[in-house]
């Protein structure tokens, strides 16, 4: 399944809204943002989630929001 499929499911909205109340959740963005995409632009949301060590879902949400930041910008 690709990123923009997970987006349109009708579940998006709660998988957003559990992984934003995670605690670690913006550090990890964070580290992600300034660090992992740096390093792996092309970085998939499964090998995101190995190397943070977070669940899939959360892997997800980051790599979204991210993307979508940057075409904003």
């Amino acid at each position: 399944m690709t990123l923009e499929e997970y987006v349109r499911s009708p579940l998006w909205s709660v998988l957003v809204e559990t992984v934003h109340a995670m605690i670690l959740y913006p550090h990890h963005k964070a580290y992600t943002r300034d660090v992992v995409l740096h390093e792996q632009p092309n970085v998939t949301p499964s090998d995101l989630a190995a190397k943070l060590g977070v669940p899939l879902g959360e892997a997800l949400v980051i790599l979204h929001e991210l993307q979508k930041q940057k075409s904003e910008s």
